[in-house]
């Protein structure tokens, strides 16, 4: 008995100074600055969520016609990086405004598949490395939580208006110079002992229709301009995974 009892105190005295060490706060006074700056660094896969016409009826060389079915589609994920600086102004106890300026480097891998009859092998498919680089700039929302001990999660939403920087003349599709985003996301600050660093999932939709319509007439090579002209629409997507560091 009396081994037991030493053992319950010795717990419980552990206990009591993992409890006191956890109520020792890092940087307690950062959330109440008015405005403060920092930087961001992470990944990000990008997604395009395309529209076909369905089938087109093409007039070949010789004069006759021929109809063709062409399915497009980002057939995989390819990473990118994204670095940028933020300001973050301090609105209350638990609600805060951030703007992000952020670059955006990444690509989507397209793929055309002719499904018509009688397609001759040169036209039965197509693929394009669409490369993107964006300058966006975030500004964001930010509803936190009462901070507990050294973290503090948060929720996040907001718009991010983007330019395209991207875009080659002899690109089977092209997308828009300008776009505009909606995100929303989810986060945790944790507060150490010489920054604040912030580990951020974001989920990025397109309002508009990034597709540049008037590119396909543009397009010199007639068996490319099918494959171009296969699309009426195109909405972008993207996934982040930032950190902060404030």
């Amino acid at each position: 008995m009396k081994k037991l009892f030493c053992a319950i105190l010795s717990f419980l005295m552990a206990v009591s100074v993992a409890a006191q060490d956890r109520t020792v706060q890092n940087r307690p006074y950062t959330d109440l600055r008015p405005f403060h700056f920092g930087i961001l660094v992470g990944t990000h896969a990008q997604d395009l969520e395309l529209v076909g016409v369905g089938p087109q009826t093409v007039t070949l060389a010789d004069g006759t016609t021929q109809t063709y079915t062409i399915t497009t589609d980002q057939d995989r994920y390819d990473y990118g990086f994204n670095v940028g600086v933020l300001g973050e102004a301090r609105l209350g106890n638990y609600l805060s405004f951030r703007l992000a300026p952020t670059l955006y480097f990444g690509s989507r891998h397209v793929t055309f598949h002719n499904v018509g009859t009688e397609v001759p092998d040169s036209m039965a498919s197509r693929t394009q490395n669409l490369k993107s680089v964006y300058i966006a700039c975030s500004m964001d929302l930010i509803y936190a939580a009462k901070r507990s001990g050294n973290h503090r999660p948060y929720v996040m939403a907001g718009i991010s208006p983007v330019v395209n920087l991207s875009g080659k003349s002899d690109d089977i599709i092209k997308l828009k110079r300008y776009d505009l985003y909606f995100e929303t996301g989810l986060g945790c600050d944790f507060y150490l002992p010489f920054f604040k660093l912030r580990p951020e999932l974001k989920f990025m939709f397109g309002l508009t229709n990034s597709l540049d319509t008037g590119h396909a007439a543009r397009l010199n090579d007639p068996s490319t301009r099918v494959f171009a002209t296969s699309v009426s629409k195109a909405r972008s997507k993207m996934i982040a995974l930032t950190f902060y560091f404030e």
